[in-house]
């Protein structure tokens, strides 16, 4: 079987790189053409077409994972067609060849299809309501991918972090060092969820269905939540990220930290209030077992100082 990974430079995408290759041969691209280390692979850039078709006819893989998206959330509200070509366009003409193919596809989405106004986690058929242009787009790309009528899992997740890149958990440890008092949003809340964790998910959940029948394979394909167990707040998230980070010698002081309203800390992008995503349906269906945020923070605490 072969595998190709798309974004395989990324949080999820550099993680996927080391749990999917026991699965088949895995074929990896990053838009540069090269892994972290200097590691070349192929160059495939999701922003443009000629880019993307040429990846996908090159190496016909029976499995395509894209791990590749825009995800600068703010800047997408002043570049709404540059998001759209990555998280929409590219997974409808991923999901074309894959159906042409028989191939069959990963793709990761995300807690900003919704509003966020509920306030018990969101299923799989909840109704989406996207409130910027980067939720506007992933949806778009949800859509596109069903619409092909490829076979296809399309895994939600949200709050991503991990032991490398530009994401909350490292900014925080990099802010420790240099302030004294920190303002954090009190007033959103969700499940941090490790990188690592989606990337061993994935390659568990690819692993059971691709050793079923094909029926029964196809009865469980389609969109599934992937998140940490357990919710909490940014000012919690942060709060405990100092906590852990200076048992693990991480940081010489824990700075002050101070509660503040979405509404005293702006951004161009509304962010969902509620963004906890109910997992139940891939617990149920492939038999995962999903640990709490907090022990995924540990882990990834553990890889920082180990």
């Amino acid at each position: 079987m072969k595998i190709l990974l798309l974004g395989a430079n990324g949080q999820v995408g550099f993680e996927l790189a080391r749990s999917l290759a026991p699965l088949g041969e895995l074929v990896c691209a990053t838009r540069p053409g090269t892994l972290p280390g200097g590691v070349p692979c192929l160059s495939t850039d999701i922003a443009s077409a000629a880019s993307l078709a040429a990846t996908l006819d090159a190496t016909m893989a029976d499995v395509i994972v894209n791990a590749a998206a825009y995800t600068a959330v703010d800047r997408a509200e002043d570049e709404p067609d540059s998001a759209h070509r990555a998280n929409a366009q590219a997974l409808a003409e991923i999901g074309a060849h894959a159906a042409s193919h028989s191939a069959l596809v990963v793709h990761y989405s995300t807690d900003y299809v919704f509003d966020g106004a509920g306030s018990r986690p969101y299923r799989e058929n909840d109704a989406t309501a996207p409130l910027g242009v980067y939720g506007h787009s992933k949806l778009a790309g949800e859509n596109a991918l069903r619409e092909s009528g490829c076979a296809h899992l399309v895994l939600r997740t949200a709050w991503v972090y991990a032991a490398r890149g530009h994401n909350f958990l490292r900014t925080m440890l990099r802010l420790a060092r240099e302030r004294e008092e920190l303002r954090i949003v009190g007033d959103q809340r969700g499940a941090p969820t490790p990188a690592r964790l989606i990337a061993a998910a994935t390659a568990t959940t690819l692993a059971r269905l691709l050793a079923r029948r094909a029926g029964e394979r196809d009865k469980r394909l389609g969109t599934y939540h992937l998140c940490a167990a357990g919710q909490c707040t940014w000012f919690d998230f942060a709060g405990t990220i100092f906590a852990r980070a200076r048992a693990a010698n991480l940081i010489e002081r824990v700075p002050k930290l101070v509660p503040v309203t979405t509404a005293e800390y702006p951004t161009p992008a509304r962010r969902p209030a509620y963004s906890v995503l109910d997992c139940s349906k891939i617990r149920d269906a492939f038999g995962l077992h999903l640990p709490t945020w907090q022990q995924g923070l540990d882990a990834v605490i553990g890889e920082l100082s180990g």
